[in-house]
């Protein structure tokens, strides 16, 4: 991805254009790559997610006793909590890694996605001070607050949990068909996870046939479970 296209992700994703895009890199690279990656830019993230977060807690919940507040701020600052966010504004596919890394799909697990999540909010603070991290904070995780539950995750995202929660590898998508003129497409994907029976949908992009596909084999699991 060309930097133009990182700073046009990162405007409308973490809204904010980098005056410095090399930390929006470093804070998407991974430790498969040489040089540096997200892991100090990580390590300061966290902590000031803590603090943003905690702040806005205090402020929030103005009556609430000290063990009420820390037990929202652990549900609110865990690493599946950055990884649905990660999830949830695409930074899966801005990662850069190593190739076999990415055929291993490293980048959609959630234990990176948590790492970079915490990295990006580094990046912003670095760049642009605590407003620029706190508003990026405040607004992806504002559902989590009001609501009370978690960022939605988009279907492939779900399958995912569900297969690693079974101990099981990451599902495996495969284009099994392509038809349609060059100006609209229609593609079919196949979703397999070990001792399910593959799944196939079709789309008009690779990746809305993904989210079909998983969703559909999501759909049959709980039908099955019933």
């Amino acid at each position: 991805m060309s930097n133009d296209a990182l700073q046009d992700w990162a405007e409308q994703k973490l809204g904010r254009r980098f005056r410095d895009p090399a930390l929006l890199v470093e804070a998407l690279t991974h430790t498969s790559l040489p040089g540096r990656n997200y892991q100090r830019l990580e390590f300061l993230g966290d902590r000031v997610l803590g603090l943003i977060i905690a702040t806005w807690l205090y402020e929030r919940h103005p009556n609430e006793s000290e063990g009420k507040l820390n037990r929202r701020f652990v549900e609110l600052v865990r690493g599946q909590t950055c990884a649905e966010i990660a999830r949830s504004i695409g930074a899966s596919g801005q990662i850069r890694l190593e190739r076999t890394a990415r055929e291993q799909r490293v980048n959609e697990t959630a234990n990176v996605l948590g790492d970079v999540c915490e990295a990006l909010i580094g990046a912003l603070y670095l760049d642009g001070g605590m407003a620029a991290a706190r508003k990026f904070v405040r607004s992806a995780w504002e559902p989590l607050l009001t609501g009370g539950g978690s960022v939605e995750k988009d279907p492939k995202s779900a399958l995912q949990e569900w297969a690693q929660g079974r101990g099981l590898p990451l599902p495996a998508y495969a284009i099994v068909g392509r038809c349609g003129p060059h100006h609209a497409p229609e593609f079919t994907v196949e979703v397999s996870v070990r001792s399910l029976e593959p799944v196939r949908a079709t789309g008009r992009s690779r990746q809305e046939a993904e989210k079909q596909a998983a969703a559909t084999l999501l759909a049959k699991v709980r039908e099955e479970k019933e």
